[in-house]
């Protein structure tokens, strides 16, 4: 049976494809960006999707990574490049070509984290190394 959250191993996980890291990623960043807007403010739901939206668009997740970037160990930084380097299966509407593949390697990162169970590490990224 799988348990939602379940660890995996790190060298299976670093195996994976990068785009379906990515993919956890994406979902990873969504729900943190959700529940901090929630306990962070006092908005309706229509406001909060629109700061939501402006979190998680590929070009304010271009400009997170190149902000966290020094904070990358050796390992994560390998998996961002495989992210931004893969061969992605669509394309985005509102993104630059280098945007959009730099937020796909920080999504890969994200989702590498998250699948390894290293949410201590995940959080210290996400809040910019505010820990």
């Amino acid at each position: 049976m799988f348990r939602f959250g379940e660890k995996g191993d790190r060298k299976t996980i670093s195996n994976m494809n990068p785009i379906v890291l990515a993919f956890v990623g994406d979902a990873v960043y969504s729900l943190f960006v959700r529940e901090k807007l929630v306990f962070g403010s006092d908005c309706k739901t229509g406001e909060l999707n629109k700061l939501a939206t402006s979190y998680v668009k590929a070009t304010a997740q271009a400009e997170f990574i190149k902000e966290i970037m020094p904070l990358l160990t050796e390992e994560e930084l390998a998996v961002f490049k495989r992210g931004r380097n893969a061969k992605k299966p669509s394309k985005s509407k509102s993104a630059s070509v280098a945007e959009y593949n730099m937020s796909t390697g920080f999504e890969a990162v994200l989702g590498y984290l998250y699948m390894s169970g290293d949410y201590e590490r995940l959080n210290i990224i996400l809040n910019k190394g505010k820990e």
